[in-house]
């Protein structure tokens, strides 16, 4: 890895600090949170001001907010944004990890359909293809994806009346139920299916947002029951969030802490 250069660190360290607050700062404000000195701030925020990365805020003298350059370069980094490639590079990373088989979905109507897939290594592992459809209540994805719905939009796909196939004898098939799992789930953040779409395989599930904070996906981790103990649903649970916080920051999604 080649050197840092200084003033470009000191430079990013400046735009980076407009995330926070109400996105204005001073040349103080700048000075008193990265303790650089005066002469060296004056001279960056001309530089980044010239540059049109930060602008005058009207009718406060002395302050800044972000200019137009950061969302152009936001705007271009979009473009080229793939889920399921962002999707399937933060798989391998988790599946390394725990070397179990590691999903991401999203939503269609009542389903699910995988986007990216990472095998785990075990001669012993989930059977299953990027591009398969099931039904989201019988998946920790799906379960995850249905519960993170507004009120609305998930009555207007799973009325009280819906018809909820089961796969296994441990799928839920009656929308009541499937209502109270979901509000569990909202509460906990994360989602936990007990061989609900396979008789050997259970899963946990978290969720994938966007820069906006919506949930446009679920990463999940597989596991057969015969590498699954209650000792190890918590690391899982807690794997799963870590790799689901990590593609939602690529997909611009900024948690706040």
């Amino acid at each position: 890895m080649g050197r840092l250069v200084p003033a470009v660190t000191r430079a990013l360290d400046i735009l980076e600090l407009f995330l926070d607050g109400d996105g204005t700062l001073s040349a103080p404000d700048i000075v008193r949170r990265l303790q650089l000195p005066r002469t060296t701030v004056h001279e960056l925020v001309t530089t980044l001001a010239a540059r049109k990365y930060i602008v005058p805020v009207a009718g406060q003298p002395g302050r800044y907010r972000l200019g137009v350059r950061p969302y152009q370069l936001g705007a271009r980094y979009a473009e080229h944004l793939d889920l399921a490639a962002e999707g399937q590079q933060v798989a391998r990373s988790v599946a390394e990890t725990c070397d179990e088989t590691v999903h991401v979905a999203i939503l269609e109507d009542t389903d699910v359909i995988y986007i990216a897939k990472v095998d785990s290594t075990h001669a012993v592992r989930m059977v299953s293809a990027a591009g398969r459809r099931l039904p989201a209540h019988c998946t920790s994805v799906g379960k995850m994806l249905l519960a993170s719905l507004p009120e609305h939009e998930l009555t207007a796909r799973l009325p009280d009346d819906a018809e909820l196939i089961a796969m296994t004898p441990n799928s839920i098939t009656d929308p009541a139920a499937l209502r109270e799992t979901l509000a569990e789930i909202r509460a906990r953040g994360v989602a936990v299916e007990s061989r609900e779409s396979n008789p050997d395989v259970s899963c946990v599930a978290a969720p994938v947002r966007d820069r906006t904070g919506q949930v446009v996906a679920a990463l999940s981790i597989s596991v057969p029951m015969i590498r699954w103990t209650d000792e190890r649903v918590g690391e899982l649970e807690q794997l799963a969030a870590k790799g689901a916080a990590e593609l939602s920051e690529r997909l611009g999604h900024r948690s706040v802490a």
